[in-house]
């Protein structure tokens, strides 16, 4: 059976819980948009600078990936 709440620090709400001055759907249309936000450390971000260069290099190492992929290994026979 669950214990009664009935003290006041049990009903008050944590700080961090705390939405009074929240703004609803303040993201709504951001995330309808699809969007996808990605932070890179700062060794990349200084390597690709904007998102096309990023977006260029994730290109190239997909069409790198579909020129080298192999067929899978043959089963071999068990070797006694």
């Amino acid at each position: 059976m669950k214990k009664a709440r009935n003290s006041k620090a049990d009903r008050e709400i944590l700080p961090e819980y705390e939405f009074r001055r929240g703004v609803r759907g303040k993201y709504a249309q951001r995330y309808a948009e699809g969007s996808n936000i990605v932070v890179l450390p700062p060794d990349l971000a200084k390597a690709f600078p904007t998102s096309e260069a990023v977006h260029e290099a994730l290109r190239a190492c997909l069409a790198l990936a579909e020129k080298v992929k192999t067929k899978p290994p043959r089963n071999r026979r068990a070797q006694n």
